[in-house]
Formats: C-alpha cells, structure tokens, sequence
C-alpha cells in the first residue's frame, strides 16, 4: 500500500469541484421543477380549470413519459459517456437539460411542452452518470476520490430547496417580471409564473459555458484511448460472467432506493399529507368542495367545446375553485413543511454518507448502515406516526428521506468502481437508470392505482389509504433492499 501524500489540490481541482457541484444541484432544480409546474401549465394549455380530472390525469402522464424517456436515453448516455469521453457528454447533457425548460417556458401546445419536459429528464439522467465517472477519474487519489464524490453529491439535495425557494419569489413578483415574449395566460394580460419559473433552468448553462474550457477530460481514458487499448463499450459486456452479478445486483439496489422515493416519499406531499391529524378540519370541509367541483368538471368534459353552456359551467367552476382556495392553502402550507423536512433529511443523509467515506468504512458494510434502520423507521412512519401527525410525523419522515436519499449518494461513489473503465458510464448507466428511473419509479403508480386502491375498496380512496400503502410499498422494498444487499461485492481495491 502507498504511502505517498495526496496531490496538491490546484485551481483546475477546484474548478472540476464547482462544475460537479452544480451539475449535481441543478440535476434535482430541474427535476423538482415539474410537480411546481405542470398542472398550472397543462391545465392552461388545454384551457381547463386547474382540477379537471383531464389534467390530473396529463400530469401523471407526463411523469411516466419523461421518466421512461429519461432511462431509455439515459442508458444510450452511458454508452456515449464510454465512446466519447465523459467531459464532453457531461457538458451536452447540461445543456441539455439547460435549454429544454427554458423552450418549455415558451410551449403553446401540451405535446411541445411534454417533449421539453422529457428531453430535461434525458439532461438529467444521461448527466448523472458523466459526471460521477469524470469525477472518479480525475481525482487520482483515492482518499480525494472518495471525499469529493460524497461531498459535491451533497449539492444534490440543496437543488430542492432552492427550486422551491426561487418558485415562491416568483408567485411573488412575476406580475412585476418582463413578459420576454412569452405566451399570456388564459384571460390574463402577464404570462402565468410557470413559465418564469422554466426559464430559470437556463442557469446552469451560464456557469458551465465559462468553466468548462479551463478544465481536462479524463487523462486515464484519454491515454487508453489515444493507446487503442480502450475496449469497445457494449451492453451484453455487462452481462458477461464477471460483471454479470455486480450489473444485476446494483440495478436491483438502485430500483429499491428509487423504489422506496418514488412509492412512498414522493406520494406523501401531494396524497398523504392531507390525511394529518392537524388538517382533520380541512379535509372534513374541503370533501364536498372537492365532490361538488368533480361533478362540475364531469359535465363540462361531457360539452361539446362550441356549446355556449361551457361558459357559465367554467364560472362554476371557478367559484368552486375560489371556495375551496383558502382551505387548500393551509393544506399546502403544511405539504411545503413536509417537503422541507424531506429536503433536510435527504441533504443531512448525503453529508453523513460523505463523512462515512472519508472514515472509511467497507461498502457493503456503509450500505447496510442505511438499510437497517429503513427496516423500522419506513412502517413506524406510515403505520404509526402518520396517526399521530406533529413534529413525530415530520421528523421520522426526514429520517426516512435521509435514508433513501443517502443511498442514491452511495451508488454515485460505488459504481465507478466496480466495473472497467471501458463500461463505467454503460454499467453506471443501466444500474441508475433502467434499474431506477425506469423501474424504481414504477413505485408510484403500484402505490397509487394499485396498493391504495386495493385497500379503499369500494369507498373512496382517503389519504390514510395512500399511507397504508405507502408504508407497505416501502417496508416490502425496504426488505427486499437489506437481502440483495448481501450480494452485493466489495469493490477491488485501488491501492
């Protein structure tokens, strides 16, 4: 083993940390940006009251659509990060993911605005994976490797709050913001604020354009390449017998930890956060609002669109929304009281994997410090402290998104290693993103139409139904998670 002192850390170093910083924080802004978005925006582009079941419905369309785009292109990344260096794949990939929402920002159709919205989500996904395997290759040092991977991940989580943040100051004072030729809202003289909103996800563009020049491409793959001793990227050499576990092993891990994001935490905002012991009252008066405003939209789809009874239906329509408004803002207020404390848990997560890598602990045993605790804390937060609501609730649901979201850090720092430097960006890719994006967020769907469903019967379908199964989803993925995880090898030793 070498004794040898790390490299002297240099201006190139860190301009490569500022670069992976952003890309890593932005990857979550963009991502964050759709459920802020895409009601406000489908229900405008179709010219429909903001609850209509038909934009209820586009919305998790677009959610399926741009995640399944994200992990079939995703994967294609993977491939392209190992053919054509993994700098400039990273690069296109930012300003991918850069442009697309600023274009979506000026959408007069919903499929132009789904298209933009999938091609930000192929930014992301194809991004995610360049930018871990640039980072595992352009520290030398082992120690700074893993330091830094488990520190600039850490961004990540601060994406979240700072999409939020910048959405509120835009619901503020967008009336106040220049109309740049954007499209005006249905009988409003400004364009409507999710418009602002897309095009701040131009920003990352800004930075990376500046620094970019003033930083290597990987000068390990770069020299195996120039050599010719570079071995083509392929997927069936995933397959082969010794990769074939570690390509399986770590896509099923990864579909769990997203599994468990996409199933659980992600419905709680939105579907189970109404549930509250706290917002009993709410709920209580907000339901025949609620049935009164469905019956309204049921009729008005029915209408033929010339029928001049569409205009008094929609005036309905909007006093209903007008009555249940300041009853669904105190719901609201207390669903971003609940996000904030997933952000936090997910943003604490990632600095404790951080610190754990620079202690030094074995992988397979790092992993297991998240997954045990998952065993008890993800059906005690559904099954117990859902009931209870206050600060138990919201605190055990930030440990939970710490545990989840610690996880996602883990695999960007272990996958790298494990697989040869001609497959990191495919084997990364097909664990990340057909593992998680395309099957772990599958979760949200069997959470929703299948398990909450099931268990509501032939009654309606009530907030404790979506934590029920919720916490059921997760539990069973939580175990499912700690058995694979035994499978999981250690990687080789870089010494």
């Amino acid at each position: 083993m070498s004794n040898a002192p790390a490299p002297k850390f240099t201006t190139t170093h860190w301009l490569i940390i500022i670069i992976a910083s952003i890309g890593f924080l932005f990857d979550t802004y963009e991502l964050l940006m759709t459920p802020l978005v895409a009601a406000p925006a489908i229900a405008e582009l179709l010219k429909l009251p903001l609850n209509n079941p038909i934009v209820t419905t586009w919305v998790g369309n677009l959610l399926w659509i741009a995640a399944l785009c994200g992990g079939v292109f995703g994967l294609l990344g993977g491939w392209l990060v190992d053919k054509f260096g993994r700098k400039t794949i990273m690069a296109a990939s930012i300003f991918l993911y850069s442009f697309s929402p600023f274009c979506a920002a000026y959408a007069t159709s919903l499929p132009m605005f789904v298209f933009f919205r999938s091609t930000t989500f192929i930014g992301v996904c194809v991004e995610f994976v360049a930018a871990i395997t640039w980072l595992a290759e352009v520290f030398q040092d082992k120690k700074q490797k893993e330091k830094w991977l488990g520190i600039t991940q850490a961004f990540a989580s601060l994406g979240g709050v700072l999409v939020t943040m910048v959405s509120v100051w835009i619901s503020k004072y967008g009336a106040e913001l220049p109309q740049m030729g954007l499209p005006l809202g249905l009988g409003s003289n400004d364009p409507g604020s999710w418009r602002y909103l897309l095009m701040t996800g131009i920003l990352p563009a800004i930075p990376i354009a500046i620094l970019l020049p003033f930083v290597p491409e990987s000068q390990v793959w770069k020299d195996k390449k120039a050599a010719g001793a570079l071995k083509r990227p392929s997927f069936g050499a995933l397959f082969a017998p010794e990769l074939r576990r570690v390509t399986l092993v770590t896509a099923a891990l990864s579909a769990c930890a997203y599994g468990i994001a996409f199933g659980a935490l992600q419905v709680t905002v939105a579907r189970v956060t109404p549930g509250l012991p706290e917002l009993r009252e709410q709920s209580k008066a907000l339901a025949p609002l609620r049935k009164a405003g469905e019956e309204l939209n049921k009729q008005l789809n029915a209408m033929p669109a010339e029928d001049p009874g569409r205009k008094e239906l929609v005036a309905k329509i909007k006093e209903n929304f007008v009555q249940q408004k300041p009853i669904n803002d105190e719901v609201k207020k207390m669903a971003d009281t609940v996000q904030f404390h997933q952000e936090m848990g997910g943003l604490i997560g990632r600095v404790v994997l951080a610190l754990l890598l620079i202690w030094g602990i074995s992988r397979v045993a790092l992993l297991k410090i998240f997954q045990i605790p998952a065993l008890v804390i993800m059906p005690a937060t559904y099954f117990y402290f859902f009931h209870e609501g206050g600060n138990a609730f919201l605190w055990a649901y930030a440990v939970c998104g710490l545990l989840t979201v610690a996880q996602f850090s883990y695999f960007g720092e272990y996958l790298p290693k494990v697989f040869p430097m001609h497959l990191r960006g495919t084997g990364g890719s097909f664990a990340t993103n057909v593992g998680g994006r395309m099957l772990g967020t599958s979760m949200a769907f069997v959470t929703t139409n299948l398990v909450a469903p099931m268990l509501a019967g032939s009654g309606p379908m009530l907030p404790m139904h979506v934590a029920k199964a919720a916490g059921i989803v997760a539990t069973a993925i939580a175990v499912l998670s700690f058995v694979i995880g035994f499978l999981l090898p250690e990687p080789k030793s870089e010494e």
